[in-house]
């Protein structure tokens, strides 16, 4: 099954910057996921258990800076498929 999620993250800290495109980063190192990122929020396309492995490993990352909001909209399937 394929999948689309759409994340929004907060760092609730002064320096916000360099969490975000950290964490971007470390999603378009995932060579089996399709990611495109925006000025509002990055999306992440593919299959859904690579997806979420993907999701769960790196929010985990991005939880060690303390106060971290990731707001996710996920659906059962790819919209970046013509």
């Amino acid at each position: 099954m394929n999948t689309s999620v759409e994340i929004s993250y907060y760092p609730l800290n002064v320096e916000y910057i360099p969490p975000i495109k950290g964490f971007i980063e470390r999603m378009n190192a995932y060579e089996n996921l399709r990611v495109k990122t925006s000025g509002m929020s990055t999306q992440v396309f593919g299959k859904y258990a690579d997806v979420m492995h993907a999701l769960t490993t790196e929010i985990e990352k991005s939880f060690e800076l303390p106060h971290s909001v990731f707001i996710l909209k996920i659906i059962n399937a790819d919209l970046n498929i013509a």
